[in-house]
């Protein structure tokens, strides 16, 4: 068995108290900092404005570090700011705010020995082989560690942060007002949906059980896909807080960005119509857009899917309403478009014209690569950017700030993140193809 340094990575904090006391030092030590800021400009002679004391680098690395050592919830919100806010946010807090899609420290080997006692058992290593104490990653809601049993079973254990479960509601709520305090978030910006959606998006998440449930219905529902392979569950090792899994290799997805452009274009063509099939035909949509969800198997020609915390199951209505929003949107035809976004939410009663041909303008344009006639080449087009404009002209050109449905939220952050790997590896696909390709459920 392998050991960690335990200098480098502290306790997460598991009690509601000891996550308030985190948030309340890290509050005060971003008052410190503006404090000290503030000094060293004035004895330069320079009169600097509030925003600029708290939006120094040294309080936003203070901000990030600290969601980071929380995990769970406080670190969710700052992924889901820095994937969603896009350039509303200042580039400071922007920049490191991102690093938490990837960065997350690690338990000490004091409190990881403790939940795996917990959940299986004093002696339970009597019952591997080998168990890897380095996590193999580390995110926000639990980390993942290699282990052999000594029946001759490879694993990936996902094991989750202590006090993650029962800190999601009250952690959300501190970390925004945390940043509705300290004035890293501008006023202007609405971000409350996006706290309510990290507290569902957590709680789902959290649910290993339930996970693994998911798991299970996707190795059925893509059976007859060869081209996709999953992990399997282990129920023998899986408990509330760990979920077992057949460990499976490859290569990250973004390391195919040097790879033979045919290999680029039917990967991202394989997830493409897999969401589609999601959507409409198994009602079942995994929503998380991270990149490391995918990987790939070299050998196999197989793309690994990971993680299922996130997968929501769809009502026929939302899928019917996005059948009728891509295909008006193929044919061009507005009227079926705009029938589609009614059945889906999109419209409240209070809505002006304008606002109304607004929002299926911001459609048509999303759908740019269905309506495209053969492959469309991501890789040279700027629709994400189009797209964010688009969706902030709305809001405060056109005045309308309504929220759509959360199934349409989760579905759209999917979307675009397949637009930004597909972005990322240069892909060229023929969308409006794997559409018509469709049977619809």
């Amino acid at each position: 068995m392998t050991t960690i340094d335990e200098k480098h990575n502290a306790s997460v904090p598991a009690g509601r108290f000891a996550r308030m006391a985190r948030l309340g030092s890290l509050a005060t030590g971003v008052a410190g900092g503006m404090i000290a800021e503030g000094a060293r400009q004035l004895a330069q002679g320079n009169r600097p404005k509030v925003s600029d004391l708290l939006l120094t680098p040294a309080n936003a690395k203070r901000v990030a570090d600290e969601l980071a050592r929380l995990r769970g919830a406080a670190m969710k919100v700052g992924q889901l700011l820095s994937m969603d806010a896009g350039d509303i946010l200042p580039a400071e807090l922007t920049e490191i705010l991102s690093r938490l899609r990837s960065e997350a420290k690690p338990m000490p080997l004091s409190q990881l020995a403790k939940v795996l006692d917990e959940n299986w058992g004093k002696g339970w290593n009597a019952r591997f082989q080998q168990f890897s104490f380095q996590p193999l990653a580390a995110a926000s809601i639990g980390q993942v560690h290699s282990a052999h049993t000594k029946d001759g079973r490879h694993l990936a254990l996902k094991i989750q942060y202590p006090g993650v479960r029962e800190s999601i509601s009250s952690d959300v709520d501190n970390v925004a007002t945390l940043l509705r305090l300290s004035g890293l978030i501008p006023k202007g910006v609405d971000y409350k949906h996006l706290l309510e959606e990290a507290k569902q998006q957590l709680h789902q998440e959290a649910d290993y059980l339930q996970e693994a449930a998911h798991m299970r219905r996707y190795q059925t529902l893509l059976a007859d896909s060869p081209e996709f392979t999953l992990a399997a569950v282990h129920d023998d090792f899986t408990t509330v807080n760990i979920l077992a899994m057949t460990h499976i290799g490859g290569v990250p997805i973004e390391s195919l960005v040097n790879a033979p452009q045919e290999e680029r274009d039917r990967v991202v063509s394989l997830l493409m119509g897999l969401l589609f099939r999601e959507i409409f035909n198994f009602r079942l949509v995994q929503t998380d857009p991270n990149f490391a969800n995918y990987r790939y198997d070299r050998d196999t020609q197989q793309l690994i899917l990971l993680d299922f915390g996130a997968t929501r199951e769809y009502p026929a209505y939302i899928a019917e309403g996005y059948q009728q929003v891509m295909q008006g949107a193929g044919q061009q035809d507005r009227a079926m478009m705009d029938a589609g976004a009614a059945q889906i939410g999109f419209f409240q009663e209070y809505i002006k014209p304008e606002q109304r041909e607004a929002v299926l303008d911001l459609f048509v344009q999303a759908c740019e690569p269905l309506r495209w006639q053969g492959a469309y080449d991501f890789g040279t087009s700027n629709l994400p950017s189009r797209i964010r404009d688009a969706g902030m002209a709305l809001s405060m050109e056109q005045d309308y700030w309504h929220t759509p449905p959360a199934d349409a939220l989760f579905l759209h952050r999917k979307l675009g993140g397949l637009y930004l790997l597909a972005a990322k590896l240069r892909a060229q696909v023929d969308v409006g193809g794997l559409f018509a390709q469709v049977s619809y459920s």
